[in-house]
């Protein structure tokens, strides 16, 4: 197993004076909260400004730009606490030999064609997927499995355990691994992505890996931030969390005492831009950036529209329901 660094599920920090707006004059008071029309307007006006500077290059209409993690759940895995922490965290143990050499290329099928692309072997795959060794804790298994006489446990101050302890840090086990294909949301729409399913002990669910090769992967184009900033009533989207034809489900980044959050949003026929507006706090607040969902229904299903948040214009990656 190895130790990587986690990219999901840091705290995000906001840097501000209290709640007060930045650039706001504190001897002079609380800034006037917009009204709803104002904050309209103005997200309306950043959201043309932001489509139209979307130009992210051939390859987002060509090639294989994935707007999700690799790692793919397969069904509803009947997580317990501690299993979905071993799964959030990348924690696992393999009990089979995994093939190293890759296989044939396989094909990715987007909604407007295929491509096809080199694959991994499920070696490289599992090494992807496992991001290293739980924490020691008290009554962790010493070894892989269940042995029918009851588990043997690391020694402790106190001796035996009681068994919730024992189902606690420990990875899950991977028994079985085939090749097979996952949706997963891209630059063109869903598509249906070559994959190494995992069987894992310890869920009811597959776990996929995408076993597309790195070399074929290209990454999101970075883009620069429209200027000026924007109003302060209006707060950017995060991530999505859903898509279900038309509706959507996204979070948006306020701070810890905000309130009034409501979703916007802007749309047209290959763009779609998200945000969302925020009655800002005029007391004293921690400086904690809270991620607040939000859903709304768009005119028509989103398809491979391109989905951009209003504050920074990056598009927007699908994290998960």
């Amino acid at each position: 197993m190895r130790r990587s660094a986690a990219l999901l599920g840091l705290p995000l920090m906001m840097i501000v004076a209290g709640c007060a707006p930045a650039g706001s004059d504190p001897a002079a008071g609380p800034a006037s909260p917009a009204s709803p029309d104002q904050r309209r307007e103005a997200f309306d006006q950043r959201a043309t400004e932001v489509a139209d500077a979307w130009r992210p290059g051939p390859a987002w209409r060509t090639g294989y730009v994935p707007l999700q993690d690799h790692t793919v759940l397969v069904g509803d895995p009947r997580f317990t606490g501690d299993t979905k922490m071993a799964f959030n965290a990348g924690w696992y143990r393999d009990q089979i030999a995994l093939p190293d050499t890759a296989p044939a290329d396989g094909t990715v099928r987007f909604p407007d064609g295929t491509l096809s692309v080199p694959l991994i072997s499920a070696d490289a795959a599992y090494r992807q997927l496992d991001q290293g060794d739980p924490p020691p804790c008290a009554g962790r298994p010493r070894e892989p499995g269940r042995p029918k006489d009851g588990p043997t446990i690391e020694p402790g101050p106190d001796g035996p355990v009681s068994s919730t302890a024992q189902s606690a840090c420990i990875p899950l086990t991977v028994t079985a691994a085939k090749l097979g294909s996952v949706p997963v949301r891209t630059s063109r729409g869903e598509a249906q992505v070559p994959a190494w399913l995992f069987t894992v002990e310890e869920i009811s669910a597959p776990v996929a890996r995408v076993a597309v090769a790195p070399g074929s992967v290209t990454a999101v184009p970075e883009v620069a931030p429209p200027s000026p900033s924007l109003d302060d009533d209006v707060a950017g989207a995060q991530d999505i969390r859903s898509v279900d034809g038309a509706t959507l489900t996204w979070q948006v980044g306020v701070g810890s005492c905000d309130t009034g959050i409501t979703p916007l949003v802007w749309e047209r026929d290959d763009v779609v831009v998200l945000g969302g507006g925020v009655t800002r706090s005029t007391g004293v607040c921690n400086a904690m950036l809270k991620l607040e969902p939000v859903t709304a229904t768009l005119k028509a299903p989103l398809g491979d529209r391109t989905v951009l948040d209003v504050v920074t214009g990056a598009p927007l990656t699908l994290t998960g329901g």
